[in-house]
């Protein structure tokens, strides 16, 4: 079976390692093509990954990035066309949400070639962001759809999607935080940082395009970042989009701004926390594994049996409360966290699926 791997961003790589470890615990029986859209391409928000997760090199690097999201997809539609037309696969896989997701299902589609969705089913249910239209998509032209968790089962049902196909296998990210979380070391950097904060620091992280592309939401997070960082020490990985958005942004000195982060030193930084304040989907979800409670940037999120179960709160971009909850929440011991996200066999669960279809 030759499966063509369509990964473009930051998380998908984390994702992609994963199946790439179950695919060659196979021996022979899989053949996989790994394709890089190219849609993250600073080396700290791609190279890195590759390295220090030993995910196979990409077959394919389309090098697409920039541009509005409509051009970005369609350039990558164009050329995954002629790379699925070369390597005529018997499954396309697609991970997630991005641009490099919409583009892989929509390319195989149209070529009339199997799509198998990871972390299929997930609803904000927010059609102003851009990614919830491309998971909504994606799920609609897929054959495989893999669902992380009972609530995406129900999301699916809801539109008509339902049957052997769609697959519960829990969340490909938990097996790739028990599995490198047991290896992972800081880094000299990191390391040293985390002994002169004394303990007790949060993360944050602000990429989304609802806050990065909106001056005045933006301006209200990050000046709440800096008056929590008075008090507790913050440190912010700055995504390259969000340091573009900020123009003359001047940081306090009390906020550690630094460069992103490899997995590998999230993990670690995220392990040490007190607690996280993130717009990012897949953040949220590490914060839980680690038991470390969460403020998200957003309105709303797809992942709301975490709010439903206390380990997240939704505070939008309002200053004072984004300042308010941290003092209230970032912090707390959350218990014993349950198993909302499966048993970390997700990877294995999806490989035999596809070898079963």
């Amino acid at each position: 079976m030759k499966i063509v791997t369509v990964v473009g961003a930051r998380p998908q790589f984390v994702k992609a390692a994963v199946l790439s470890r179950a695919f060659a615990a196979r021996g022979g029986a899989i053949r996989e093509v790994i394709v890089h859209t190219g849609q993250h391409h600073d080396p700290n928000m791609s190279d890195v990954f590759f390295e220090e997760m030993r995910l196979p090199k990409p077959d394919h690097h389309l090098g697409v990035a920039g541009g509005s999201h409509g051009e970005m997809t369609g350039r990558m539609l164009e050329k995954l066309e002629r790379v699925l037309l070369e390597e005529r696969p018997d499954w396309v896989l697609v991970y997630g949400d991005t641009n490099s997701t919409l583009a892989g299902a929509l390319a195989a589609a149209k070529l009339q070639i199997r799509v198998a969705h990871v972390e299929s089913g997930l609803r904000s249910y927010n059609r102003a962001m851009p990614e919830e239209v491309n998971r909504v998509m994606a799920d609609h032209v897929s054959s495989l759809l893999f669902v992380p968790t009972p609530r995406a089962v129900e999301n699916l049902r809801e539109e008509g999607i339902a049957g052997d196909h769609v697959v519960p296998v829990g969340d490909v990210m938990f097996d790739a935080a028990r599995h490198y979380a047991a290896l992972a070391t800081p880094s000299p950097a990191v390391r040293d940082w985390m002994a002169a904060s004394g303990g007790g620091h949060l993360v944050a992280t602000v990429h989304r395009a609802e806050n990065t592309d909106d001056p005045a939401r933006l301006a209200a997070i990050l000046g709440a970042l800096g008056d929590i960082s008075a008090t507790r020490p913050v440190v912010l990985p700055l995504h390259p989009r969000t340091r573009k958005a900020a123009g003359a942004w001047s940081p306090p000195a009390t906020l550690h701004v630094v460069e992103p982060l490899g997995y590998l030193d999230t993990l670690c930084l995220l392990r040490a926390s007190a607690g996280v304040l993130t717009d990012s989907g897949g953040l949220q979800k590490e914060a839980f594994f680690f038991g470390k409670p969460c403020l998200v940037l957003r309105s709303e999120t797809e992942w709301v049996e975490l709010v439903d179960g206390g380990h997240a709160r939704l505070v939008g971009a309002d200053r004072a409360r984004i300042v308010s909850e941290a003092a209230a929440f970032l912090g707390r011991d959350l218990g014993e966290a349950p198993a909302l996200y499966g048993d970390g066999r997700a990877g294995e669960r999806i490989v035999e699926a596809l070898l079963r279809a």
